[in-house]
This record gives C-alpha cells, structure tokens and sequence, in this order.
C-alpha cells in the first residue's frame, strides 16, 4: 500500500489542493450576495474531502478490473439514465437529477467515465493498428451515441456533447485513418451548417414548436448564438451581463469580494455554471490567465502519465479524460466572453457541485490508477 502511494503524481495531487483553496474562495465571494445560497462555500470544502477520499480510493485500485466490468459499468450507465423519466427531478428544464436523501445525483455525469473506459477497451482490441470502419468505428460510435441520445432528449445538450468530444478525442488518438477523419469532419461540418440554415429559414417554425413543448430554453440559447440581433433581452441578459462583468475586471480585477455583477440578478449561477464571470470581474486577466494556466499544467501532466503508460488502454483513458475537461474549460469560459454558446456545462474543480466534483475527482483516481499499475498486461 506503502508503495503505492509513492508512486503517485503529487504534482497532480498538489494542484488540486490549489483548485480547493480557488474554489471555496470564489463560491464564497459568488453567494455573498445571496444569503440563500449560504454555506455553499462549506459545502464545497466538505465535497473535496469527499473527492480526495475518492481519488485516493481508486488510485490504489487496478483500473484494468474496471475495464474488464466495462460493460457491466455501462449497463448500470443507460439504465440509471433511462430510470431519470418515471423516477427522476426536473431543474432548470431538463429531468436530469435524482433526489436522494441529502443529496441529488445526475448520472449522465457518471456516464462520462462509462464512456470512457468501455470506448477504451473497445479501441484497445486493435493494439494500435489503424481503426476499421464497420468493425471498429462504426460499434464504438454507436455505444456512445446511445447515451448521448438519451441525455440529449431530457434535454442535457450540455452533457450530451461532451461524449461526442470523447468519442473524437479517442477515436482520433487510436490511429484513425485520415480518410475517416476527412469523412468525419465533412459530415459534421456540413451538419452544423445545415442546423444554421434550416434555424435561420425556419425560425418561426421552430420557435413555435419548441416554446409549445416547453423547451423555449433551447430556442433561446441557440438563437441567442446564431443570431444575437434577433435574440430578445431576455435570452441576451446572461451573455451581456457575462462579458461586461469579466470586462470590467481589466487587468487586475476589482478585488476579492468587490465584485457587482456576480449577483444573480445579472448572472445567473454565479457559484455554478458562470462562476468564471467572478473571476474575471475580481481577478481580471491576470486571475483569469492564472487560472488557466493551472489548468494547463494539470492537462499536461495528465498527458504525460498517458505517453509512459505501457497499456494502450489505459493512454485511450487518460485522452478521454483530457478530452473531456479540455473542452469543458474551454466552453464554460467560451460562454461567458460570447464565443460559446450558453450551456449547462460547469468549470471543472472550481464550480459548485457535488456530483460533478466528485466524478471529476473519480476521473484523476483513474489517471493515477494507470500511473501506478503501468506494467505490461494481457487484457485478453
């Protein structure tokens, strides 16, 4: 056991002491005007002793026993997806929460690491050798799209995303041919703009529709996206109190606890899903460019454990994983500076959120757990 723990990247472990200390602090200056929101701040402190506990778990664990349970693991993952619609909460419009006792849990972001590990295992058959089409391609997307499907419908358009950025990100680093690659990005490309067109020629159309399913959400965001000018105050309010709040914070910020725009009257989730708009009005660029440089360095030494890994597989989980956070890093802070378009999506280890912190702290459990037991195996 001794050994174990020896052998784990405490430059990981130390930066996430340092996401902790960040975290508690902002949530604390993000709920100060709202006494509603009171001991959120604790509430985080408590979930990082949670995730620490966690982490250090399933770092000593042998994350090849979790591969060989892949598809067990991934059947609990759709099921507890498919039970959110007799059994589950709905918040914020989409029903994607089950309220527990003391708690409340959404699986998609469970689902996440399912994805991972079963598209990891999947890949890891070919040992490298370039992915064929119908026996390789074509089965792993398929296992991904089935949860993104579902999380899409409830509707997570968040969450529902960040396994297609997965799938992409392994799909890409287990020696996919370029044609498949080019095949790919055409057909996604050419999507994109066939959503653009058919919103813009059919605006009214789908406004109806949307509103009389009660998913004007969805309208708004989107056409908050593709057509800012268009787009009614209301749906404009997060995104323009967003920017003038992380503008406003020039160089330097305001100060620690001096921020005005944090309220929720202008931002809504301060300490969640906009908690980089209290950054960026506190800390200014200089906070903000602090902050994502930490980011950086956790990503690259992720990345580092994924290139002397001798198991491929346990390379494709690392990718995932990064995958994953990258592109959560970057539309959380893309939605609040106008390049994104308005998600759920939260900043990974700084906003508030138990299940999501505690997943996240689960997925460095896995780095680590390769970094550990990196020896040659036979999966097989």
């Amino acid at each position: 056991m001794l050994n174990k723990f020896k052998k784990l990247d405490w430059g990981i472990i130390t930066l996430l002491g340092v996401f902790m200390v960040f975290s508690t602090l902002l949530v604390r200056s993000a709920i100060a005007p709202d006494p509603k929101f009171h001991g959120y701040d604790i509430r985080t402190l408590i979930f990082y002793g949670l995730g620490f506990l966690v982490m250090f778990a399933v770092s000593i664990f042998d994350y090849r026993i979790l591969l060989r349970k892949h598809w067990y693991l991934y059947g609990i993952g759709i099921v507890s997806l498919l039970l959110l619609y007799p059994f589950g909460s709905e918040i914020n419009g989409a029903k994607s929460w089950y309220n527990l006792p003391g708690f409340q849990f959404q699986p998609a972001e469970m689902v996440k690491i399912v994805v991972v590990l079963t598209t990891a295992y999947l890949l890891g058959k070919r040992d490298g050798d370039p992915l064929r089409f119908r026996s390789d391609l074509l089965p792993t997307a398929l296992i991904v799209c089935i949860p993104f499907f579902i999380v899409l419908i409830q509707p997570d358009l968040g969450n529902a995303i960040i396994y297609l950025i997965i799938l992409v990100g392994m799909l890409w680093i287990g020696n996919t041919k370029y044609t498949h690659v080019i095949m790919g990005l055409t057909v996604v490309i050419g999507g994109l703009i066939l959503v653009v067109v058919l919103f813009t020629t059919f605006n009214q159309q789908i406004h109806d529709y949307l509103y009389q399913n009660n998913k004007a959400h969805w309208y708004e965001r989107i056409n908050t996206f593709v057509d800012p000018t268009n787009a009614s105050d209301d749906a404009k309010h997060q995104s323009s109190y967003a920017k003038i709040a992380v503008g406003s914070g020039g160089l330097f910020g305001d100060g620690y606890m001096q921020g005005q725009l944090k309220n929720n009257k202008f931002v809504p989730y301060p300490y969640s899903d906009s908690i980089f708009v209290v950054i960026g009005e506190e800390f200014g660029f200089v906070g903000s460019s602090i902050l994502l440089v930490i980011y950086f360095l956790l990503i690259y030494r992720m990345i580092l454990i994924a290139l002397q890994c001798y198991d491929r597989r346990g390379s494709y989980i690392i990718v995932g994983i990064v995958s994953m956070f990258v592109f959560q890093i970057f539309e959380n802070v893309g939605m609040m500076i106008g390049l994104m378009p308005i998600t759920g999506i939260t900043l990974p280890f700084i906003s508030y959120g138990g299940t999501s912190l505690i997943l996240n702290m689960f997925s460095i459990g896995l780095v680590l757990s390769i970094k550990i037991y990196q020896e040659k195996y036979d999966m097989d």
